[in-house]
């Protein structure tokens, strides 16, 4: 009996030891006053973010500059009640490649259709514009996250849609020609899991007041930096796929043939955003756990860090120096997953996450 305040107190510093390694690796570089969406950084090292459109922002697009948040590329643009022709309704998503920041406007807060909008930070100009209507994005749509590949000159967009009809969006940067390929397939349609953060599930209250448990298709997706394969797969899901970019291209395979080329990858837990580095680890955030995870080339996943600072880590992307960002937004506490009750409050916070291995910056 004499031995187990001993072990009482070993499993005391084994725990203690196990959450400071989690917390480790991990850093808050920022309190943000708004609720993020997701974030890219630029080669030359901007941090532009999506604010989130469940946070109703009064800018849906920023820059995160000397610790503060300021329209991009400008007021005009980036302020959701602008009357400038091409203004930005709903960004989501946000990467940047070769001097050009895409941003994914989903278009939801004013019912336009969804576009992409390229913008040249270099030349401070707009740089291409491409509409998604339907049924390309059809009515249901919410386009949410996409990879660049710079090499095959394409954006390829996830669409979680009404889950049933989920799909992939690729867009040809050349052409500006969109074309919405393996809707319904396994590899982006929910599968029947509910997600539960600390205990309270996650729910959506309907016009007659209804609480339903949303399940939400495909909406991390991200390419490794050859530009070979592209990863996807349902938010709702325990399994990510992929399928090689030269297929998701390739404009003369039916639906049948592109299908047959899609492959399950890997086990990932319920998860939003994604990214990859150099080694091709995959991170991600574990929404139910509070976590950041990484699928490693063996394809086997294992927790990076666990806190409750990490509640619900959205979206990733290397910067200029290889360094890992990724930001939280507690959006299971906003009312609108929250079965209408809003208990989301700042700070939420922009990371850097100690990765694995460099990776590409914007991506």
């Amino acid at each position: 009996m004499k031995t187990l305040p001993k072990l009482t107190a070993l499993c005391f510093l084994l725990l203690f030891a196990i959450g400071a390694n989690a917390k480790s690796n991990f850093d808050i570089i920022a309190e943000l006053d708004s609720g993020p969406g997701n974030v890219t950084v630029t080669d030359d090292g901007r941090i532009i973010l999506s604010l989130h459109q469940f946070y109703q922002p009064k800018y849906t697009v920023v820059e995160f500059k000397n610790n503060v948040l300021t329209p991009f590329p400008n007021k005009e643009l980036a302020d959701v009640d602008s009357k400038a022709a091409m203004k930005l309704d709903s960004v989501l998503g946000i990467r940047s490649a070769n001097g050009v920041v895409w941003m994914l406007d989903n278009g939801m807060r004013s019912g336009v259709s969804p576009k992409l909008v390229g913008w040249d930070i270099k030349a401070d100009k707009l740089h291409q514009v491409i509409m998604l209507p339907s049924p390309i994005a059809p009515k249901d749509a919410f386009v949410n996250d996409f990879a660049i590949d710079a090499s095959h000159n394409h954006i390829f967009i996830s669409d979680p849609a009404g889950g049933a009809n989920a799909g992939l969006i690729v867009v040809n940067l050349n052409t500006g020609k969109a074309r919405r390929v393996l809707e319904g397939h396994c590899s982006v349609i929910p599968e029947n899991l509910d997600l539960i953060i600390d205990k309270v599930p996650v729910q959506v209250k309907d016009k007659s007041g209804k609480l339903t448990r949303p399940h939400i298709g495909v909406n991390p997706i991200t390419e490794d930096l050859n530009n070979e394969w592209v990863y996807f797969g349902p938010m709702h899901g325990h399994s990510l796929y992929r399928v090689k970019a030269d297929d998701l291209v390739n404009e003369t395979l039916d639906a049948k043939a592109l299908a047959s080329r899609v492959e399950r990858y890997s086990d990932k837990p319920i998860s939003d955003g994604i990214t990859i580095d150099k080694d091709n680890n995959i991170y991600l955030g574990e929404l139910a756990e509070n976590a950041i995870g990484v699928i490693t080339p063996d394809k086997k996943y294992k927790k990076l860090a666990q806190s409750a600072e990490l509640s619900w880590v959205d979206s990733f992307s290397f910067g200029s120096e290889g360094k890992l960002y990724a930001i939280v937004n507690r959006l299971h506490q906003s009312a609108t997953l929250n079965g209408g009750v809003e208990i989301s409050k700042p700070p939420y916070y922009l990371l850097s996450v100690k990765s694995l291995a460099f990776g590409l910056s914007g991506r």
